[in-house]
């Protein structure tokens, strides 16, 4: 009599079982600890025009129904728990299916390969949300984390435009949206964002995401610059 087995599909690989043992952002866990950057952080997203997350505070549905993004952080100034984390850059990919406030997002991290071992670390606690604070939100509204590795993480601020390049997997271009003045762009100011009060608006350039099997492109498409400046709670 032939043996019944389990489709190969019903069994979680060893990694896995292993990581289900183990402290998780999946689980939304949080442990608040002390911490501290100040910089900034510029995305690009699918929205056709500005992103309507900023102005309702993630409760509007982005404009094509989804949100699908990269963001870039630049780190000036940044310490986690006695470590600094001054000059490091550090890359986002977003996956959001609806309304950024109803969570679900699948977030990869990009951290970059000059950061020590607990910098590494710290950084991953802090956008996973486990350090708490600012960020601490995170551990409603990020459901998975796809991935998480050291790369070479290039960040370029020059006048108007800013740029994120990580290998061929994100190469993301935005520029300024100029207004009135000509040396002050567009932007929302003194909102309850999550990311900071001062929003400028943007829009992409050469903006490509190729990793974690998404094929995105925002050319054209909306993006904001942030000036942020978060820490933890103790």
């Amino acid at each position: 009599m032939a043996v019944k087995r389990k489709p190969e599909a019903d069994k979680l690989p060893v990694s896995q079982r292993i990581d289900n043992r183990m402290p998780n952002p999946k689980r939304r866990q949080m442990s608040p600890t002390e911490w501290a950057i100040k910089g900034e952080l510029f995305l690009n997203c699918s929205c056709t025009v500005f992103c309507p997350c900023v102005v309702s505070l993630g409760n509007h549905p982005p404009t094509e129904g989804h949100c699908h993004a990269w963001m870039g952080i630049a780190i000036d100034e940044g310490h986690f728990e006695g470590e600094d984390l001054s000059g490091l850059n550090v890359g986002l990919l977003v996956d959001i299916p609806g309304r950024m406030g109803e969570g679900n997002w699948k977030v990869a991290a990009y951290v970059d390969e000059r950061a020590s071992g607990k910098a590494y670390n710290g950084i991953l606690q802090i956008f996973s949300g486990q350090a708490g604070g600012t960020t601490g939100l995170f551990t409603m509204l990020v459901s998975e984390i796809i991935g998480a590795e050291r790369q070479k993480v290039d960040i370029v601020r020059e006048g108007k435009k800013r740029g994120l390049y990580i290998g061929r997997k994100i190469q993301g271009e935005i520029e300024m949206i100029d207004g009135s003045s000509p040396d002050h762009p567009v932007m929302v100011t003194n909102s309850k964002y999550w990311m900071g009060p001062d929003i400028i608006a943007a829009k992409g350039l050469k903006s490509r995401v190729r990793d974690y099997g998404r094929v995105w492109d925002f050319g054209g498409k909306s993006a904001e610059i942030c000036p942020i400046d978060w820490h933890g709670p103790k």
